[in-house]
């Protein structure tokens, strides 16, 4: 299927869903499904962002990268929002790159097609707009926290956050991906992640973890992760996370 039917919209992503139903009957024409593919970059920093993605499956990270090529995390979307929201508010780059770090899927609506729809569409335009401010609360967030908290505590909130975009307990994570995420040296990852694991939260694998213990993790994790989860919920109701 290279488009959504009209007569049958089906779609998980939470943005899309909260639309009203001649909204989405109006975009469903554009959007096309595409899968996400792990490690594909959907668009680099400072160059033109020609699609928004709203995401079915999976995690984009949004990463801003240092002088000397490392790559920080600072941002996270599942299917609770969209990649590419510049866009929306009338730019046509980003400072930071939208890699996929956990494959999935998603619905791609080119650039001139979204405008279209915001023009013809106050409820998308405010819906997208909340949407900016609820992740600029996800960003500041993850700045206080990773100024503010140890690594076992931050390691248990974007645990939480990648098993919210999961089907299932199982995460297809490396302690590699992880020191990104963070932004600290693999080896501290590693010290963090046994802990997790001795405590019975998670179990480690070969290339993956799983979540097993959920309410422990959130136990074990800081305030960031409730905190923005509730701005969320405040700004785009009932949230899709496993909370």
């Amino acid at each position: 299927m290279d488009r959504i039917e009209a007569s049958s919209i089906a779609v998980r992503n939470q943005l899309l869903r909260a639309l009203p139903t001649d909204d989405l009957a109006r975009l469903a024409p554009a959007l096309k499904p595409v899968e996400l593919i792990h490690k594909t970059t959907l668009f680099a920093a400072d160059e033109p962002i020609t699609s928004v993605w709203f995401i079915e499956a999976g995690a984009v990270s949004l990463l801003a990268q240092m002088q000397d090529g490392a790559l920080v995390e600072v941002g996270v979307t599942g299917r609770e929002g969209m990649v590419g929201l510049p866009l929306v508010l009338g730019a046509d780059a980003s400072p930071n790159l939208a890699l996929v770090q956990m494959p999935g899927s998603a619905l791609l609506l080119p650039a001139a097609a979204l405008r279209e729809a915001l023009d013809a569409s106050p409820a998308l335009q405010a819906l997208l707009l909340r949407y900016a401010l609820a992740l600029h609360g996800q960003v500041s967030w993850t700045a206080a926290c990773n100024g503010r908290h140890v690594i076992e505590q931050r390691l248990a909130r974007w645990l939480l956050i990648a098993h919210d975009q999961a089907d299932g307990d199982d995460l297809p994570l490396t302690h590699e991906v992880l020191s990104q995420m963070l932004g600290v040296r693999r080896a501290g990852v590693s010290v963090a992640a046994g802990m997790l694991q001795r405590a019975g939260l998670i179990r480690l694998g070969r290339g993956h973890l799983t979540v097993t213990d959920r309410p422990g993790l959130e136990a074990a994790a800081c305030e960031c992760y409730r905190s923005g989860l509730r701005e969320f919920e405040r700004l785009l109701g009932p949230s899709l996370r496993r909370s």
